[in-house]
């Protein structure tokens, strides 16, 4: 039978030890991962293997040869460009005239590849799909699959929102020579984005089979420790060179252990390794060939490279040590350090949690070099949090981390790209704008740098001029400690989910771009950009409307940075305003309670007579009303106003967006009145992704953010209340008659502890079980005659939200507690 292995990853989330050798050809317990898996098919009758290979082809090719070593014969197919994994499998097409397995050549797996191919004979399958069942799927692509194994649905990469099974594409595909009918020539082609789908929409046979066995993506340096872990431990079945002892031990042919040094249990030791008397070999450690360990050494869940030699009293945690690399006596190395190739590390040299070394580097003796990984430290499972990148200010989020997220931004940028910079008044993000604007340059971008300016005005900048995005700095509402990185892309909306984690990949490989002196960026200050943001308001406004209306209003600036731009606004509304807090203040906005100061604000529009009240939060993107009655309206009054103005005032048909978490309350008023509700994901990326579709007339969060797209496709408060006032002038109506207006809603809210590792399973279950109409567009919605309930993921926290709508706070409530009590018992 014939087998093609894919083989040309260059494997960069694995560097610095793939920064000189593909990654099919890492060691795994001392065999290239590739050997694993070609001795793999050689048991299961694969005997004619075609392997694609693109980075760094000769050291696969010198290695393997002709196959015939191995007991299989062995051809290559060379991409001279990346051709995706259909684009490179085609490109071996002619040696594939009957039906064929594909498998990846950089995985460690014990699956049964026999039973894979019987059962798609079984089946008649055009195309068969290795499905594994994972703790994380984010990273994968999962297949959602009938009861009789048929393919429904592929997402690649999902979010966790998007996550309804945890079952996975493994990479193994059984194949009919048929499929390169669906595989375009010259041009990068996917199975699972393009071909498996273009399958799907033609009714071809395409089924899923969930493998028994082991199965691990050795895709980062965590899953690389662990697969040796799992080799040793047992959990996967594969050959591992040396003659094993009791106790899990496996000794390599001319290898030396004193008698007087200790080896506990599952280590390796490789072919004329040599262990000197006093060293300790712990648990999960692996020597390659050749490797020297000196006297008093100590290592513990070390995997070391051929040819490395380890200095008398040398200790490491949790390292992985290249071939070839020297370690002098007392060097110390703490969990997560990795050493590239023929590095040297000087005698008393200390390597702290999570550093990386890339190959041919020195450490001088007695240099201590620290992780700036503050995130790993933290336990962080991503980068980026629901709004950026946020942390402890000069702790977790130090000069260090700045510049180089900074760095990793400006590497997904053209070179002499611009980016916009601002902050708020604290000096915690005046500090880090600084390293920010030193990292985009030092990546030969630009910076146009509004210093001080809120979160509407930075993107309004972006979009009006020639930035390709923006940065801004600001203290995280609620908590004066920490600071948050806000990245906008080039339409000033925040960085969507392939834009961050495209920075957060780049972070952590250390993959910056940096350029020569001539190409460095420069730093500009753009005169006029509150006028020229005022003016565009203005536009967006019925100015004259509002004007006529004589509107008496009650503003609290909340210390934040749109004291530079209200006055302006509300000067050419023509109102007559009262203003609180007005003017920019650290330590006034980081003690800012919005609920304190909105019931001061409702006192001061009673007494004043005052036609509305408003209380701005600091960084200017959302607003707390207060009606004519001084009466304070909840964020969801607020929304349903706006739902209620704009409908009644817009064009027939105009559409709003809100978030699946919003009542339906809004969609109902709105049909009412001849207007549209666009249900988005809860994410205010996605809110703000609907809002820039062209056809939206509002947009609106359950926390006071309100996005008028005809000006800003963005949260801005003071757009808001510019358009609040003009909407109340255009009807002729006083705030409180709409707020007395509006009917009950019912929807309740609790929180369920899902550990990370079965949030897939949950998602999947509830999808499986539950027999009422769904909605799968963010989370898991099931729709009920009076309501409804929606189970999601929680991006950051290991817990999955719960809302419910019903008729009445008693129906909700029994709701919302019957789906957590469900969901806990999933997760026992």
């Amino acid at each position: 039978m014939k087998a093609v292995i894919m083989a040309g990853g260059e494997g960069t989330r694995l560097r610095p030890l793939t920064s000189n050798q593909p990654k099919p050809m890492m060691p795994l317990v001392n065999r290239p991962m590739m050997e694993h898996i070609v001795l793999l098919l050689q048991r299961h009758g694969f005997d004619d293997i075609v392997v694609t290979v693109a980075f760094l082809a000769n050291h696969i090719r010198t290695y393997f040869g002709d196959g015939s070593e191995f007991g299989v014969r062995m051809v290559y197919a060379t991409e001279e460009t990346p051709l995706g994994t259909a684009g490179s499998v085609r490109n071996a097409m002619d040696e594939l005239d009957e039906r064929f397995l594909v498998i990846s050549g950089d995985v460690l797996t014990d699956i049964d590849l026999s039973q894979v191919v019987e059962v798609h004979d079984r089946r008649g399958a055009l195309a068969t799909i290795g499905l594994t069942a994972v703790e994380n799927p984010l990273e994968f692509g999962i297949v959602i699959t009938g009861e009789d194994g048929s393919v429904e649905r592929f997402l690649e990469k999902p979010t966790w929102g998007q996550v309804f099974s945890d079952t996975v594409n493994n990479g193994i595909f059984v194949l009919e020579p048929e499929i390169f009918d669906f595989i375009p020539p010259g041009r990068p082609v996917d199975f699972s984005g393009e071909v498996f789908p273009a399958l799907l929409e033609r009714h071809k046979p395409v089924y899923g089979h969930v493998c028994e066995g082991y199965w691990e993506d050795v895709g980062t340096l965590e899953a690389y420790m662990r697969a040796h872990a799992d080799v040793l431990g047992g959990k996967v079945s594969v050959e591992v060179p040396g003659f094993r002892l009791d106790g899990g031990v496996w000794l390599g042919e001319g290898a030396e252990v004193d008698p007087a040094a200790v080896v506990v249990g599952r280590a390796v030791v490789g072919d004329n390794a040599r262990v000197e008397a006093g060293a300790r070999l712990g648990e999960y450690t692996v020597l390659g060939s050749n490797v020297m360990v000196r006297a008093e050494a100590d290592l513990e869940r070390v995997v070391i490279h051929d040819n490395a030699y380890v200095g008398n009293g040398v200790r490491a945690r949790g390292t992985v040590i290249g071939q070839s690399s020297d370690l002098r006596a007392g060097a110390r190395c703490e969990d997560g350090v990795v050493l590239g190739d023929e590095c040297f590390v000087g005698e008393q040299a200390v390597l702290t949690a999570g550093v990386k070394v890339y190959p041919f580097k020195t450490v001088e003796a007695g240099a201590v070099i620290n992780s700036s990984l503050v995130w790993e430290s933290r336990g962080a499972r991503n980068l980026f949090g629901r709004h950026g990148v946020a942390g402890l200010a000069n702790v977790d989020i130090t000069p260090e981390l700045a510049t180089r997220v900074a760095m990793a931004y400006a590497s997904t940028l053209k070179k002499g790209s611009t980016v916009t910079t601002s902050r708020d008044s604290s000096r915690a993000a005046r500090m880090l704008k600084r390293a920010v604007m030193a990292g985009l340059n030092a990546g030969g971008v630009n910076v146009e740098d509004l210093e001080v300016a809120s979160v509407p005005v930075t993107r309004f900048q972006v979009r009006s001029q020639e930035s390709q995005g923006g940065i801004t700095v600001r203290l995280v509402a609620g908590d004066p400690q920490s600071v948050v990185l806000r990245f906008l892309d080039d339409d000033g909306i925040d960085a969507g989910t392939d834009l961050s984690r495209k920075i957060e990949r780049l972070y952590y490989r250390e993959d910056f771009r940096r350029v020569f002196p001539g190409d460095i960026g420069d730093i500009y200050f753009p005169p006029r950009s509150i006028e020229f943001y005022t003016a565009s308001l203005m536009t967006a406004v019925d100015v004259a409307a509002v004007q006529g209306a004589g509107f008496k209003v009650v503003v609290d600036y909340a210390y934040g940075t749109t004291a530079f731009v209200m006055p302006n606004v509300l000067a050419k509304l023509g109102a007559e305003v009262l203003a609180v807090n007005p003017y920019a203040s650290t330590p006034g906005a980081s003690a800012f309670d919005r609920a304190t100061e909105a019931g001061s604000v409702g006192a001061l529009v009673r007494s004043s007579g005052s036609h509305l009240g408003a209380v701005i939060d600091p960084d200017g993107e959302h607003v707390t009303f207060i009606d004519d009655e001084g009466h304070v309206l909840t964020d969801l009054e607020a929304l349903l106003s706006f739902v209620q103005l704009v409908s009644s005032t817009a064009e027939p048909g105009c559409r709003i967006a809100l978030p699946l978490t919003a009542t339906s309350e809004a969609e109902r008023m709105a049909s009412e009145l001849g207007a549209q509700v666009v249900w988005t994901k809860v994410a205010t990326s996605a809110l703000m992704a609907s809002a820039s579709s062209g056809d939206v007339a509002l947009a609106a969060s359950l926390d006071g953010g309100f996005i008028f797209p005809e000006f800003l496709p963005a949260f801005d408060a003071v757009a808001a209340f510019a358009k609040m006032l003009e909407l109340l002038a255009r009807t002729g109506t006083r705030l409180s008659k709409i707020v007395a207006s509006l009917g009950p809603t019912h929807v309740h809210h609790q929180t369920v502890r899902t550990p990370w590792e079965q949030k897939g399973a949950v998602m999947r279950t509830l999808v499986e079980e539950v027999r009422r109409p769904l909605v799968l567009l963010d989370g898991v919605k099931v729709l009920f005659d009076d309501g409804w309930v929606l189970a999601l993921p929680d991006p950051e926290e290991p817990v999955t939200h719960v809302w419910a709508e019903a008729k009445s706070d008693a129906r909700a409530t029994q709701r919302v507690e019957q789906y957590v009590a469900r969901i806990a018992a999933m997760v026992g």
